[in-house]
Parts: C-alpha cells; structure tokens; sequence
C-alpha cells in the first residue's frame, strides 16, 4: 500500500507540472496575438486610402510564416525572415530588353504610308520588324484622331488591324508626348479591356510586339490563373494592362491596382462584353479611371447599347467608323446544307472526309456539343481536333488554340468564345453546327475564314427548326445564302424540299 500510494503521488505532481505549463503557453500565445501576430482581418484596405493593401489571406500564405504581418520579405518590422534568408519571395523584375531603332529614313522609305500617319520611329521600327506594308482603312482613320488626342467610336469589320490601330498611337503617345518615367507601382497608365481570356492575350502579346524599341511593358490579366504573379508584376511596375473584367474587378476590390493614374482606356470588342453580360463591370471600371483620360472603343457592331454607353463614357469623341459587318468578307464562299437535325453528327463526318483542308474550325452553340463533336471526330478516326469553350481551364485553353495555331491539329471545335478577334491565319474552313441566333454572330464566326483578303470558305448545317434564325441571318446580310447537298450521302429524305418547306412555313408564320 505505501508503494501503491507513492507512485499516485507522483502521478499527481506530474499533472501539476504540465497544468503549469500549459498555463505559460496560452499565456505566451495570448501575449503574441496582442502583439499581432495570430489572427488577422483578412479583408484588404478597409480604412486605408486606395492602392494600400491590408494583410490577406494570399499574403498571408506568400509570407511564409502565419505569425508575421504578411509581408514581401520580411517580419512585421520590415526585417527579413531569418527563416527564408536568401530567398526572397519577392523575385526582382528582370530588365527589359530594347532594341536599337534603326536609321530614320530607311524606317521612313519602308513604311512611308504609316509615317503619313504620323507615326514616329519608335513604333515605325515595329511595324517594319512586322512586315507590315500598308495601312489598313481603320489604321488610317483611326491613328491621326488618336494622335490628336481625341475620344474615339471606331467600328470596322474583323479581321481589319483594329488591335494595331489603337496600340501604336497609344504606344507612341506614352512613350513621347511627355518625358517617359517608369511606372508607379500598381499604377499603369493604359488599360485595355477584352471580353475574352483569349482576346486579351492576342491583345497583349500585340503590344508587346509594338514596343519592342520602347521601355514601355504590358501585363496581361486575366482569370483561370494564379493572381500572386500578376500582383508580383503590377507591384514591380507596369505601362499597360490588359485585361478581362472579371478577374480586373477582383484585383480593384483587394487594391492590388490603382487605376486614377490611367491616361489611356480601350475598350476592345464593346459590343461582345454586352453580349456576354459585361456592362455592369465595364461601367464600374470605367469610374475607377481617371477622368482626365483619352477613351477609345472599337468593335465590329455598335447596337444602341453600346452607343448608349459610349456617350457617358467619351468625351466628344470622333468616327472612325469604315462600315459595320453586316456582311461576310467578298472573299468568304458561304452556303449551307439542310439536313435532318438527326443527322448532323452523320453530316459532318462526311463533310469533314471529303474536304480538302489544312485547318477547320466547328463552331457549336453549347460547350456539351463541342466535347460531343470533338470525341465523335476522333472516334471515327476523322481527324485529330481540339476543344475551347468557357468550361476549360486556362491552362487547357491555352493548348488547345496554341496545337491549333501551329498546326499540329487540323481541326478546333469551339462555342462562340473564338468567333471574336482571335486572329487566327490560313483558316480553310469555317463548320457551324448550329445556325447562329444572332445574325452578327453568323458574321463573326464565318470571318475566322479569308481574313487579309485571303480566300474561305463558310459551310452552315441546317435542320429545320433553325428556319427562323436562318431568315434573320439573311435579312441581315440583305441575300439569300446558297442551299447545297453532298453527294453521295443517305439523306433520310429530301433536305431541299425539308429546307423550301421550312422557310415557306416560317414566313407564313411571320406574315400572321
């Protein structure tokens, strides 16, 4: 029994000792809350002026310690984490490299009718590098009113250079109508605002091709990837944003960009970010702008929508406007093929073995049919082929139009995020699955083909019940689109008489 009583008694004071010290650690934890570390509000910038960051959660996690104020590299007193000496997270922005312009008047003598323009040698060397020649009617409308400095509408048909004819007189203006300085962190000086992921990359990639003889840099903004590297870019300092609406909004609410420091916006495809449902971003980024700026929007169409909103947002802007698309390119073939709806998938396989082509794009109206088509196609062993739509992520967008682009797949099935912009070269064939809803979506989409006065070819599969889109799109582009049949193939019954029968019917209904 006194063993027995012993061994309790020491039992009891073990469990003393650790009460006391467990005491000493919630006190010490307590102490290093009140001190800051611990818990923290991860909301940014509440109560501080704009373009000043509060802690968050993504800073929290790129500190590398969850004690500290989250910070580039450093504790809570500015010092560096002993813990991370030597690595910085904050990586240093590499130099850019400028060429050398070369001489003046050979610049001059190779692209004397961009210089008419106004163009300087800065740009002019890039136009040069390019291999362009002449300017097209929007570049020539366009440069000379931007140049001016004043607001633009500017509306052409795509495929026309609307890309290059805001980005070398922006360039050219930021570079030389004041002294150049490098940017403020967080503060560009040009935002550029596309409907699409895809668009803006082109978009960006263009403008920095255009300022290869400058300093001026472009970051490109976009959702579906990471923002800690777009962050880590807009902190180093940047000329021009380009940039998607959603993923622009979610950097302003978290005061990562301060946008009154902006002289220059373009708004790129106007009429496509109202289509997709953009117009209330759009509208809240623009009052995050400086009032005290130059705004150019561009787009293929100009609805009353658009109009409506160019008039709030411009400042006695000036037309460049050379002809809305209300009609395919003289240089598009375009007809199209009734057929049963059941047999489309039939229709298509047959269409794309005996056609003649290096590279096809399918346009479909749901991102479901585009993986249908897709997995129809390469079952059959028809072709190889690659699938955009909105349901992908960045990463696969981004390998599907890059396989695309350098060929190594000959055809790509998309929804109506390609139709826009994407300059896209030596396309031999443009498929619609569907017949478009919108009469200027059969316009966009047809226009991938003969784009630089190259020749195309459009082929539109149509069942019946899409009589009533397929009236709209004629009255749009004001004839009739040519009805064919391939031979050879088991048509269910005859899709000339189902397609007389079809338009004949809709148009009683709509006389009614």
């Amino acid at each position: 029994m006194k063993v027995l009583r012993k061994i309790l008694s020491l039992f009891r004071r073990s469990g003393d000792s650790k009460k006391q010290d467990n005491g000493k650690t919630s006190k010490a934890l307590n102490n290093s809350r009140k001190k800051g570390g611990g818990k923290f509000d991860s909301r940014r910038g509440k109560g501080k002026p704009y373009g000043v960051k509060c802690p968050s959660a993504g800073a929290k996690e790129r500190s590398g310690k969850s004690g500290e104020t989250p910070g580039r590299g450093g504790n809570s007193k500015g010092g560096k984490n002993p813990a991370s000496k030597g690595n910085s997270l904050k990586r240093s922005k590499p130099k850019k490299t400028v060429l050398q312009i070369p001489p003046e008047a050979d610049l001059i003598s190779k692209t004397a009718e961009f210089a008419s323009l106004g163009l300087k040698p800065c740009v002019l060397a890039a136009v040069e590098k390019q291999g362009y020649n002449s300017p097209t009617e929007i570049q020539k409308l366009a440069i000379p009113i931007i140049l001016e400095g004043a607001d633009v509408v500017g509306t052409a048909q795509t495929g026309t250079g609307k890309t290059a004819a805001f980005a070398l007189p922006v360039i050219q203006k930021l570079f030389l109508d004041v002294p150049y300085e490098q940017p403020k962190p967080s503060s560009p000086r040009v935002l550029v605002l596309s409907p699409t992921r895809e668009l803006a990359a082109q978009t960006a990639q263009a403008f920095e091709k255009f300022s290869e003889f400058t300093p001026i840099e472009t970051l490109l903004i976009q959702g579906g990837v990471s923002m800690n590297p777009q962050i880590d870019a807009l902190e180093s300092g940047v000329d021009v944003v380009v940039a998607t609406p959603g993923r622009l909004l979610d950097h302003i609410r978290q005061r990562n960009i301060n946008l009154k420091f902006v002289r220059y916006l373009v708004l790129d495809e106007v009429d496509r970010m109202f289509d997709m449902g953009f117009i209330e971003d759009v509208s809240n980024i623009i009052r995050y702008c400086s009032a005290e700026r130059q705004t150019l929007f561009f787009s293929a169409t100009m609805p009353e929508a658009v109009m409506k909103l160019s008039r709030w947002a411009l400042k006695n802007p000036k037309n460049a406007g050379v002809g809305i698309a209300h009609s395919p390119a003289d240089t598009i073939e375009h007809y199209v093929y009734p057929v049963d709806a059941i047999q489309k998938y039939d229709l298509l396989l047959a269409l794309l073995k005996t056609l003649d082509f290096s590279s096809t794009i399918i346009f479909t109206r749901t991102r479901r049919d585009a993986d249908r088509i897709a997995e129809w196609i390469e079952a059959n062993n028809a072709c190889t082929c690659s699938v955009l739509h909105s349901d992908k992520t960045q990463r696969e967008r981004d390998s599907a139009l890059k396989a695309f682009k350098e060929g190594k797949v000959k055809v790509l099935v998309a929804t109506d995020i390609a139709s826009r912009g994407l300059d896209i070269s030596n396309i031999t064939y443009v498929i619609n699955y569907n017949v478009p809803e919108q009469p200027e979506d059969y316009v966009h989409r047809i226009g991938r083909t003969g784009r630089a006065n190259a020749e195309g070819r459009a082929i539109t599969l149509f069942s019946s019940d899409e009589a009533s889109f397929l009236d709209k799109i004629e009255s749009f582009i004001g004839r009739p689109i040519e009805r064919r049949t391939l031979d050879g193939f088991a048509y269910r019954s005859d899709p000339m008489f189902d397609a007389r029968k079809a338009a004949s019917t809709h148009r009683k209904r709509r006389n009614h």
